[in-house]
């Protein structure tokens, strides 16, 4: 049935389940009084006025089942479906008025009787206006209707015609007609015989009801369902495909892990940990990294790639990759930032990344790094914590040929690094606190890390503070203490 225009529809929200019950109630109750006055009427067949008036109970009987089980799917999609909110609100809209709706339900209704004795016929005025006919033009016989169907209707309406005459059976089923103009209408036709004083059937009436818009209605409603299982299906399709890339990609060490791994002194005690959001169905391109290199030195990376799913997780899948292997070859954080740039900004697909990346020698306890539009490694000392000095760094895919500065710092025994990414505090507070709130907070927690035995412990208390179940924002940590 067409939805009728409400005036608040753009910001339509879920009706409420109450309000849902309510209306499933007032649909019952109009159902039992149509029921009373469709027995009434059962006695009195042979009277034309009465048959009208028991066929249009019928089909109201017919259709206020129909919204029975709408309304029915509403209540349960509400209570079952998160995803389907903002269909079932449309949708609440349409019955928001039941009188209106039931009455629009029921659409254009004509009635016809074909005299099989003197092979005449009577159709309303609805009638023909249904058919797209003239009463000039005068109402079709039963030999002549079955050439307005579509092929394949037209047995169907020869079987109820038969069974009807013949066998004496009520006629209830639907067929499409294809009007002079080229339009096409679907018709419900409802009828049965009409018996002679002997018994023998002298003629056929029906009523016929126009059920085009309902139809398309109900047309679109199965094809937005469709559409809305579809999409959901590729949703958790995609997801489950970020997260086992996602999974392949991050350093496959969970809790500590500790530089050297030849069975030389320890130089550095480190944890990791991946906060997924709150609020994103997705995952998003946030990495972490921690890697022994050739020449003894330690790499240490964070990074987010814009954008969540497959395209966010492969795309960082890549640039990790890369740094990886520039890593591994030697060159230092300024330049390998430079030249990550330059590879995201040729990629197939445009993207936007901050990353910070850092070199550690431990002979000499240096700390190198470069940033390219991300927070600075926090560096904490005698339970005090300061962010280090940013060297000059734009975001990854910004612009090309950019430079990217590099910095030094030189590290002590016991210091503690944590490198994290930009979404671990959420939007709401840094807008609310400052531009620097996330690393305000991390260095308010300089007592504790004090107190902590390892990076796991660093770690955890991070997860405790930041890991809240309103999370906007994928995020790493990584905590580095020196040996």
């Amino acid at each position: 049935m067409p939805f009728p225009t409400h005036a608040d529809h753009d910001s339509a929200q879920p009706p409420d389940p109450g309000a849902v019950d309510a209306l499933i109630s007032q649909a019952r109750q109009l159902r039992t009084r149509v029921d009373s006055v469709l027995r009434d009427s059962a006695a009195a067949a042979e009277d034309p006025q009465l048959r009208w008036q028991r066929a249009l109970c019928d089909l109201a009987v017919h259709q206020l089942d129909d919204v029975d089980v709408h309304l029915g799917q509403l209540r349960d999609g509400l209570e079952d479906d998160d995803q389907g909110d903002l269909l079932l609100a449309d949708l609440g809209s349409a019955h928001a008025a039941p009188g209106a709706a039931a009455v629009g339900a029921l659409g254009r209704a004509g009635s016809a009787e074909w005299d099989l004795l003197t092979d005449d016929a009577q159709w309303s005025d609805e009638l023909y206006r249904i058919f797209g006919r003239s009463p000039v033009d005068g109402p079709l016989t039963l030999d002549e209707l079955p050439s307005w169907l579509f092929a394949e209707d037209q047995q169907l309406l020869t079987e109820m015609v038969t069974g009807c005459l013949v066998d004496g059976r009520p006629i209830d089923g639907e067929f499409r007609i294809v009007r002079a103009d080229g339009s096409v209408r679907t018709v419900h036709m409802v009828g049965e015989p009409v018996l002679g004083s002997d018994g023998d059937t002298v003629s056929m009436w029906a009523v016929l009801r126009d059920v085009s818009d309902l139809r398309r209605s109900q047309r679109t409603l199965r094809e937005t369902r469709d559409s809305l299982q579809r999409q959901r299906q590729i949703a958790q399709t995609e997801r489950r495909l970020a997260v086992e890339l996602q999974e392949a990609v991050l350093p496959p060490w969970r809790g500590t892990l500790r530089f050297p791994q030849d069975g030389g002194p320890t130089t550095m005690d480190l944890a990791a940990h991946y906060l997924p959001s709150a609020t994103s169905a997705l995952i998003g391109g946030d990495w972490y990294d921690a890697l022994q290199l050739p020449d003894g030195s330690s790499l240490l990376t964070v990074g987010d790639l814009t954008g969540h799913g497959v395209a966010a997780t492969s795309g960082m899948a890549m640039l990790l990759g890369a740094l990886r292997g520039m890593a591994v070859a030697g060159l230092q954080p300024g330049p390998l930032m430079g030249w990550l740039n330059e590879l995201l900004d040729t990629s197939a697909q445009p993207a936007l990344g901050s990353a910070l990346c850092c070199r550690y020698e431990p002979a000499t306890r240096m700390l190198h790094w470069a940033q390219a539009g991300h927070p600075a490694p926090l560096l904490f000392r005698d339970g005090a914590g300061r962010a280090l000095e940013s060297p000059e760094g734009v975001l990854l895919g910004a612009t090309s040929g950019a430079q990217y500065g590099q910095a030094g710092e030189q590290l002590a025994p016991g210091d503690l690094l944590v490198l994290h990414t930009d979404g671990l505090v959420p939007r709401r507070s840094t807008l609310s606190d400052g531009a620097d709130s996330g690393a305000g907070r991390l260095l308010a927690m300089a007592p504790l890390f004090a107190r902590a035995r390892s990076a796991q412990d660093c770690v955890r208390i991070v997860a405790e503070e930041f890991g809240t179940p309103e999370r906007e924002d994928d995020a790493c940590v990584l905590v580095a203490r020196i040996a």
